[in-house]
């Protein structure tokens, strides 16, 4: 177990989608050289849409990347808001690179590894919303019945060579309310093509997650790594 924070970015509009990769590394360098930021975030896993080649059914284009960010601990998830350096090095530089301020889209989440490989190049990010009228205790309690054998085995995800399931466990910025946050990660582009083929790979989720979650609301990115530290 461990805690992250995860954001679901949108670029800048003046930022065309081929340039928001390269501005978002710049801004990740500002906060490199935080002395805070380096201290309570191990590590960063900038994530970009994948803009090559043919999409991947289900996935979004009205987003254009997924930070993943291991943290020291859960308190580092509210003294980064407050920290005075960061606060006046990276907030000017985020209406350049992202639609809004970076807080107004990121999560805070508990993460566990249900299939613990290493990372590889390209992610399947899932934003997922529980159904209305399904209790928190509940969504929790069946989410981890399902975890890890039909998260693992089932159907397309079963080619993923990393699984991470993060249960969003602090209350979500007004228009992000997701409940958990999976990642499956595929050695390549094609390897994720080829796993979920033309179906809509929202179509293709273990049952036991499909009869909870809430689909047509939920968020899926096919994404792969444009920056990392360390």
């Amino acid at each position: 177990m461990g805690w992250k924070m995860i954001y679901l970015a949108r670029r800048n509009p003046a930022l065309a989608p081929e340039q928001f990769p390269q501005a978002w590394r710049e801004h990740s360098a500002l906060g490199a050289g935080c002395t805070n930021v380096r201290d309570k975030v191990l590590s960063v896993t900038q994530c970009s849409r994948v803009l090559e080649g043919a999409p991947l059914p289900g996935a979004a284009t009205d987003y254009d990347g997924v930070n993943l960010l291991v943290l020291r601990d859960l308190q580092a998830a509210s003294d980064i808001w407050n920290d005075a350096e960061t606060l006046a090095i990276m907030r000017p530089d985020e209406p350049r690179v992202f639609s809004t301020y970076v807080r107004d889209f990121t999560l805070v989440c508990e993460e566990q590894v249900v299939r613990n490989q290493p990372r590889s190049g390209t992610c399947v990010v899932g934003f997922l919303r529980r159904r209305d009228g399904l209790a928190e205790a509940e969504w929790r309690l069946r989410l981890m019945q399902s975890v890890p054998s039909a998260w693992m085995v089932s159907g397309p995800f079963a080619k993923a060579q990393r699984v991470v399931l993060n249960a969003v466990c602090r209350p979500p910025p007004p228009g992000y309310e997701f409940d958990a946050i999976g990642e499956w990660w595929f050695d390549s582009a094609d390897d994720a093509r080829a796993a979920f083929g033309p179906q809509d790979l929202r179509s293709q989720l273990p049952a036991s997650l499909a009869t909870i979650a809430d689909l047509p609301r939920s968020v899926f990115m096919f994404t792969r790594v444009t920056h990392s530290r360390p």
